[in-house]
């Protein structure tokens, strides 16, 4: 299930909170204890054998897998999914609202204990996104109760349907309730800030799917969830390997993809491009002066500078545009996918113009020990080429881009510059 992302992401102590968070904050929390209060029917000692049952296959997985989660944990850059849904879930369908919140409750408070204390996330992170767990949880049983409780077959179309239905209604709760938080405590978060990235909502997804299993084997046949065990294990060390790849492609300063990773991606782009016969941009930004910035203040400061100037380039293009530090005080974007002709070229330079303005107009606040610095007075180069017209791949594209970034130093910087179009030489047949 989804929580808040790591402690280093947005101002969440309470302390730091703006007026509105704390309002949604407790509106939620106060929201899951009278969802449970009102729940509060007496439960029958088969339930509470079932909740505690749940309870212990949850300590199960979690003691499993507690290494890998650790990991996790420590390699999140954005919204966090743990595994824990397959039983929060189950919960969800199988008990009564009360006993469902004991178990939600029971499983959050050990993998706190085990994963996240450890990892130093703060306590009220943690009670936060247990109350949004007992909401979507409390969604789900409803869902599931209003079409005739869990299928009895594969005939009961309604059951099926229900569990369905669920599934949807207990990601959207979860993941509306904590991209709440993070819109009123995070500076212009992205979308994937908010939401996650494609691969982390299908394997919540999935996780979700299995807790449905569970629940359906521990309605007929309870020795089956033992099942269960085994592919989430399996989907823990598979969401591992992903989250280290994307650390491995991750410039640490900047958040930005490396040099290698863009390139990866860059040269699979571009041969999409030809493929499609349409037309893509490469421009390269250079800060101008940037070691007069780490010579006054420091190379600390100067790492805040360049993580600031990272930030502004990504929220200044599109969401598939592809953005890299190349190391230094340089970064590079590629924009596929613009219109042919006249038109593309027009928007490569509108963007490159609108990258330079937005530097331009930066006043960075760095925290020091003599209290807040203000770093302004920035400024870019930027020296742009386009594909096919610069060059056929994209080293080609690099080089003449690089070459415009250069005219763009020598004519005085703070400037953009492209490159002049080249004759690219049609393969003589037979040659």
């Amino acid at each position: 299930m989804a929580d808040l992302a790591p402690p280093t992401t947005g101002r969440w102590e309470l302390w730091g909170l703006p007026p509105r968070a704390i309002t949604v904050v407790l509106a939620v929390e106060a929201a899951a204890v009278a969802f449970v209060v009102a729940g509060g029917a007496v439960p029958s000692s088969g339930d509470v054998g079932l909740a505690a049952f749940l309870t212990v296959l949850s300590v199960v997985h979690t003691e499993l897998a507690t290494g890998i989660e650790r990991i996790r944990r420590r390699a999140a850059q954005t919204s966090y999914f743990d595994l824990s849904s397959v039983w929060t879930f189950a919960a969800a369908l199988l008990l009564p609202p009360m006993l469902a919140a004991a178990v939600i409750a029971a499983v959050y408070l050990h993998l706190w204990h085990r994963v996240w204390r450890p990892a130093k996330v703060p306590l009220h992170r943690h009670i936060y996104t247990t109350a949004t767990v007992v909401l979507a949880a409390g969604a789900a049983h409803a869902v599931v109760q209003q079409s005739g409780g869990l299928p009895t077959g594969a005939a009961d179309a309604s059951g099926v349907a229900g569990i369905a239905l669920a599934v949807l209604l207990y990601v959207l709760v979860n993941t509306v309730l904590v991209a709440a938080v993070i819109v009123l405590t995070s500076e212009r978060p992205g979308f994937r800030d908010l939401v996650g990235g494609w691969d982390d909502n299908t394997v919540e997804i999935a996780t979700i799917c299995l807790g449905a299993l569970a629940a359906v084997a521990l309605g007929s046949t309870p020795g089956l969830v033992a099942l269960v065990l085994p592919p989430i294990l399996v989907l823990h060390r598979a969401v591992l390997v992903r989250q280290l790849e994307e650390v491995a492609s991750t410039d640490a300063k900047t958040g930005l993809l490396n040099a290698a990773a863009w390139q990866v991606q860059g040269t699979r782009t571009v041969r999409r491009v030809h493929r499609s016969r349409g037309t893509a941009a490469v421009l390269i930004l250079d800060l101008d002066h940037f070691k007069a910035v780490n010579d006054s203040y420091g190379h600390l400061v100067g790492d805040d500078v360049l993580a600031a100037v990272a930030a502004e380039l990504r929220s200044a293009v599109r969401e598939q545009d592809i953005v890299g530090r190349f190391g230094g005080e340089e970064f590079v974007v590629l924009l596929p996918d613009l219109p042919p002709g006249p038109a593309g070229d027009t928007e490569m330079r509108a963007v490159a113009e609108r990258l330079r303005q937005r530097v331009a107009c930066m006043a960075v606040a760095v925290d020091t020990p003599d209290g807040v610095l203000t770093i302004g007075g920035l400024s870019v180069s930027v020296g742009g080429a386009a594909v096919p017209i610069d060059g056929t791949t994209l080293e080609q594209v690099l080089n003449a881009a690089d070459a415009s970034l250069y005219i763009a130093k020598r004519d005085g910087r703070n400037l953009v510059r492209f490159a002049a179009p080249v004759e690219i030489p049609t393969p003589r047949s037979g040659t």
